[in-house]
């Protein structure tokens, strides 16, 4: 059974890596219930979890950036890639799921989150300045892309309180058959692959915008 290994809401802190002053990409596990709704439209610095924010608000958080997932698994294979330890949250994932294949999940799908929370994958994270700064890791933006495990976005179709330990349970999967690593492949290394996101209406309209636009101006096929 999936499960959540912990729920974790961002620390303000200074921000070095960008023009704004704070960023909220120190997330830790928090004990006991996180009540989780949809925080309304980008550039308010609101996102799903309660007690959480961002502050770089034109590329952070709204609905479609609700809520930040990635799989324990992975951060394991991070850290015996890059040999230093990596804590539930460091990647500033909202959830931290343990049994999940998370970079697997078709956008669209829909994530039963203990008893009351849904949620739907609405696509990977671009990786930022912030993200690197943040990793002091050289090139880290690069590995991060190379490897196309950026884990997953997601939006909130009915609210709810969630812990860690809540069990997660896949109740919708789309039949397009596009998953959040190869969105994200196609998004940014391997653009001859947009051609098969231009249907994805999961995906953010802005996003979905700027693929058509791209196939269309490359003249790939759809």
């Amino acid at each position: 059974m999936a499960v959540l290994k912990s729920v974790n809401v961002g620390v303000p802190r200074d921000n070095p890596w960008k023009t704004v002053s704070l960023t909220g990409i120190d997330k830790r596990p928090v004990t006991g219930p996180v009540a989780v709704r949809a925080p309304g439209p980008k550039g308010t610095g609101a996102v799903g979890l309660a007690g959480d924010r961002v502050y770089d608000l034109a590329h952070h958080g709204g609905d479609d950036q609700a809520v930040y997932a990635y799989a324990r698994e992975m951060l394991d294979k991070w850290a015996g890639w890059l040999g230093r330890s990596l804590p539930d949250g460091v990647f500033g994932e909202n959830l931290t799921t343990v049994g999940l294949d998370v970079d697997g999940a078709i956008v669209g799908e829909h994530w039963r989150v203990g008893p009351e929370l849904l949620l739907e994958v609405s696509g990977p994270r671009l990786p930022c300045g912030t993200f690197q700064g943040w990793m002091a890791e050289a090139g880290w933006i690069k590995k991060f892309t190379i490897a196309a495990r950026s884990g997953a976005y997601l939006r909130v179709l009915e609210p709810g309180e969630i812990r860690a330990g809540d069990p997660v349970e896949v109740v919708h999967r789309p039949d397009h058959g596009v998953s959040v690593s190869f969105a994200f492949r196609a998004m940014t290394r391997e653009p001859e692959l947009l051609p098969e996101l231009v249907d994805v209406d999961a995906l953010p309209a802005g996003d979905l915008a700027r693929i058509r636009r791209r196939v269309d101006q490359a003249g790939l096929t759809r």
